[in-house]
């Protein structure tokens, strides 16, 4: 009797579509892909993908739309002077006294057919300002290609989180194990440290450092370092006041290791993954406070293409050249959003405890 084989189900039937996406679920596939487009990416190749240089503009471009922009600008004024063709596409006006630039706009003005066109004839003009390839995402108030400085700006962004983070958590990771396995005066000495640097207003500390060594990138990682090391001392206190107690660290006093190999050794590889989470976590806090204080002058300075600093500069134009401040933001907010929920990820899945079951 010949047994029929079991056919297999297609790879696009709905059981299968389902358990996929919930393979696929188990990954923060999002975040990641996110953090590749918006900061890795760019930050390695910026040199290479960006369109035009960060910091030089054209004042003939400035506030140019985005590509896919245009809209339609219709008023009657009287005109002190006109010149139909004119290549840098100026139009004086008479009421205001001042000089529009239109850009690569279109102006077109709407006269009877057959009439001259003359100083202090009143007449219709319209405004087409539209977008242009050259510039994807626009431009800002003196040129400058807002899509390479956002390229160029995730570099900004991603040095100043690893060098302050990889500098603040050194520092922290030691003094946080030396507090937690020596105790004592020790611990309490530091823990002292830790609440007076947490105390600290961060904002109003980078003001008072910028005052005294002036706005810079090594000021900007001075202000993070400082306010970033209390966090890992106290996450790394927190662990190691837990494992001290076990039994193998009681088994490697007795058989006469040293402390320094102790906490090497037995303590700093069972705090190593809530570091891991708390660094990945802080990436995110890290760029929001850069650009915070990049945005209130205290960070990053001109013309550096910092993504603090194009918010800002686009502060005052959020009306009329709203894509100077918005693009900035949003990748800022990509950015900020992929990171925690990495760190949310990384979280449940080196921490036992966190898993869900």
């Amino acid at each position: 009797m010949a047994i029929e084989a079991i056919p297999k189900k297609p790879w696009y039937s709905p059981p299968r579509i389902l358990h996929s996406l919930g393979e696929a679920n188990r990954y923060p596939i999002i975040p990641v892909t996110v953090l590749l487009l918006v900061l890795l990416i760019p930050a390695i190749f910026a040199n290479i993908i960006a369109p035009h240089p960060p910091k030089i503009g054209d004042l003939n471009d400035r506030l140019l739309p985005p590509a896919w922009a245009s809209e339609k600008t219709i008023f009657k004024t009287a005109v002190e002077n006109f010149t139909p063709g004119n290549t840098l596409n100026e139009i004086m006006l008479s009421d205001a006294q001042r000089q529009i630039r239109i850009g690569k706009a279109r102006p077109a003005v709407e006269i009877e057919a057959g009439a001259t066109l003359s100083a202090g004839d009143g007449v219709l003009i319209i405004l087409q300002p539209g977008g242009s390839s050259e510039f994807l995402l626009g431009t800002d108030k003196v040129g400058r290609d807002i899509l390479s400085r956002i390229i160029h700006g995730s570099r900004i962004s991603i040095i100043v989180a690893l060098i302050s983070i990889g500098i603040g958590g050194v520092i922290g990771t030691i003094l946080g194990i030396t507090a937690g396995y020596f105790g004592g005066w020790v611990d309490s000495l530091i823990m002292r440290l830790v609440d007076i640097s947490l105390s600290i207003p961060i904002i109003l500390m980078a003001l008072v450092i910028v005052a005294a060594l002036g706005a810079s990138f090594k000021t900007i990682v001075i202000v993070v370092v400082v306010f970033l090391w209390a966090q890992y001392a106290r996450q790394a206190r927190g662990e190691t006041l837990s494992v001290r107690v076990q039994d193998y660290v009681a088994r490697a006093k007795v058989s006469g290791a040293s402390n320094g190999r102790i906490m090497l050794r037995h303590v700093f590889p069972n705090v190593f993954n809530s570091l891991v989470v708390l660094a990945t976590l802080n990436v995110g806090f890290v760029i929001i406070l850069e650009a915070t204080l990049s945005f209130l002058g205290a960070g990053i300075p001109r013309p550096q293409p910092a993504w603090g600093l194009m918010v800002a500069d686009g502060r005052e134009l959020i009306i009329t050249a709203w894509w100077v401040a918005l693009f900035p933001g949003i990748a800022i907010m990509l950015t900020v959003m992929s990171m925690n929920l990495l760190g949310d990820w990384l979280r449940d899945r080196l921490d036992p405890k966190q898993r869900q079951v």
